[in-house]
């Protein structure tokens, strides 16, 4: 008998690549989001790409995930 799958690794296995998503995910000590751009995922693990790097994150440690609206556009600069 093999355990049913978390509704949020459901929704990353099915989401598209280039599918802007938050994922929460535990680390030691509590847990934390990855924001960005869903690049991959399989059978373990899924990659998001964040402003400042490329998150490999296992499926086990997923929490909660979902798509997000793109984010806005940059302010124009102070004058």
């Amino acid at each position: 008998m093999s355990l049913p799958v978390p509704a949020p690794v459901r929704y990353l296995a099915a989401a598209e690549p280039g599918t802007r998503v938050v994922v929460r995910y535990r680390i030691e000590g509590g847990l934390t989001d990855a924001l960005g751009h869903l690049l991959a995922c399989d059978a373990g693990s899924c990659t998001v790409r964040t402003r400042h790097a490329d998150v490999v994150i296992p499926l086990d440690l997923v929490v909660a995930a979902k798509e997000v609206p793109p984010a806005p556009p940059p302010r124009a600069p102070r004058t």
